[in-house]
């Protein structure tokens, strides 16, 4: 065991021995010498250092988590959250405040699952998860009456673990729309995309393979890919998608897994596959053998007139794993989402869902179902639609009339994300940290890079924010960075757009 594990136990002190590891624990913790993120020992091996029984050092992990020092992650082990405080976190620009944490980690479900708590004053450009009010509460509650009207008892039995029937068959006709044709012994309900994610990393993934992504990409499944110990090839992404003249070379030099990828309003850039790159992704997936896993969570948010497809659709030869989550349209919180996968996959499939949790919520699945089977989801979608196309404007116009010059985007065709640019040369992990200074919050491009290596780009997302945040929160962005361009000229270094191999 590493010396700073070692605790004194005493059977004879007031104190209960759970207590006495926590503490002890807790001093490491918050004088820095365990530091965050850093996985705590397992708890049998533990246990058997401090010859105490497993359940004692239980209720000492649980007492951490109580104290938000730590958070326990299902087959992976309890790690530590604790940051310190933004106040301190101003002293050093490579440090994050809590309060990103908090609020990232709770929207990849990666580490703090606790709420989110944002100060009052605080204009929040780093969530993209939708605003409580856009929720269709009064709908969905009338279809929860009827749903226990309807079913008693039985809406709250477990479901087969690849889904209620009736959900798969309403979601089968649904995607139509999306010019997907699947029938619902295809299609496998998840619990979120997140968890479509896992489970597909469970199946495919051995460790030491190889995954092509795109760089930048979505935190949550770097974390998923990475903790089976796969080994990571960066494509770069450009502003029609992800670059196919690299992606070749690479797939000369090595033959991946899969390649995960978010054509429609990619997370973090907003950028829209065109259809050059939507055919040519095909295509080398046919001649370079490999897989496709779509993460689609937002071709539903469109803001031009032309209406956006997932790659699935045009996908001929089972190419494509597809993800479909409606977190960003619906209410998250229901964490009802489905994948439709390669025949091979099924059944190891719905065994690691199975072994994940049993099965989704059935009583939210019935009530789901009901919901698409009244056709109120489409008026839905274009009602939210609406409302996010007025923050976007709003954004769109004010980053144009307020940015320096020197600031680089490429306005997206929908989504709910931005993606900032500074000169090169300039790191906006320490922009990040003046900007907080403000009260201005939003997500450094460093968070979407498996290494978290400092890169000139960040996020801002409008999914949280009302016209007047969006206003007053670009304008003081403006300002702030203009300062930030001038203390900051002679700490410019040389920084990465992307990692090519991790």
């Amino acid at each position: 065991m590493e010396t700073k594990y070692k605790i004194k136990l005493d059977a004879s002190k007031n104190l209960p021995l759970y207590m006495q590891i926590a503490e002890h624990i807790k001093s490491l913790i918050t004088s820095g010498e365990i530091k965050p993120g850093e996985k705590l020992l397992p708890i049998r091996k533990l246990a058997a250092e401090l010859d105490v029984n497993p359940i004692t050092v239980v209720n000492a992990y649980k007492y951490l988590e109580e104290q938000e020092l730590a958070s326990s992650r299902v087959g992976s082990g309890t790690y530590v959250t604790y940051r310190k405080s933004p106040t301190e976190a101003q002293t050093t620009a490579s440090n994050r405040s809590n309060l990103l944490l908090e609020i990232e980690y709770n929207e990849y479900n990666l580490i703090d699952r606790g709420q989110i708590r944002i100060k009052p004053g605080i204009i929040n450009f780093a969530s993209a998860s939708p605003s409580p009010e856009l929720f269709p509460v009064k709908e969905f509650k009338n279809v929860l009456n009827e749903v226990l009207e309807r079913d008693k008892g039985f809406a709250f039995s477990y479901q087969e673990s690849q889904g209620y029937y009736p959900l798969r068959e309403s979601i089968a006709e649904y995607i139509h729309t999306y010019n997907i044709k699947s029938s619902p012994e295809e299609i496998q309900i998840i619990s979120g995309a997140q968890q479509g994610i896992d489970i597909i990393t469970k199946v495919l993934i051995k460790p030491g393979d190889c995954i092509f992504i795109e760089n930048p990409s979505y935190a949550g499944a770097i974390s998923a890919f990475t903790s089976r110990g796969a080994k990571l090839v960066q494509i770069p992404i450009n502003p029609d998608g992800i670059d196919l003249n690299y992606m070749e070379i690479k797939l000369k030099e090595q033959r991946p897994k899969f390649v995960y990828i978010m054509p429609c309003f990619q997370n973090p850039t907003g950028y829209l596959y065109s259809p050059s790159t939507r055919k040519g992704i095909l295509e080398l997936a046919e001649k370079y053998d490999f897989l496709i896993i779509e993460d689609d969570h937002l071709s539903d948010l469109s803001f031009s007139y032309e209406k956006v497809y997932p790659l699935k659709s045009d996908d001929k030869n089972n190419r494509v794993v597809y993800i479909k989550s409606f977190s960003k349209i619906f209410m998250p919180g229901l964490r009802i989402a489905f994948l439709i996968a390669h025949p091979d996959m099924y059944n190891d499939l719905i065994e690691a869902k199975h072994s994940s949790d049993i099965s989704t919520s059935g009583f939210l699945q019935r009530a789901f179902d009901l919901y698409l089977r009244k056709g109120i989801m489409p008026s839905h979608i274009e009602s939210t639609k609406r409302i996010y196309k007025e923050r976007y404007d709003t954004m769109l116009q004010s980053l144009k009339q307020y940015l320096p010059e020197e600031i680089k985007f490429v306005p997206p065709a929908g989504g709910l994300n931005f993606w900032i640019c500074l000169p090169e040369g300039y790191n906006s992990d320490n922009l990040y940290v003046e900007c907080l200074k403000k009260d201005i919050l939003f997500v450094p491009g460093s968070f979407f890079n498996p290494s978290q290596t400092p890169v000139p780009c960040f996020r801002l997302s409008f999914a949280a924010t009302n016209k007047q945040e969006i206003e007053k929160g670009i304008e003081s962005l403006a300002k702030t960075i203009e300062i930030f361009l001038k203390e900051y000229s002679d700490l410019k270094t040389p920084l990465p757009t992307y990692i090519p191999f991790l």
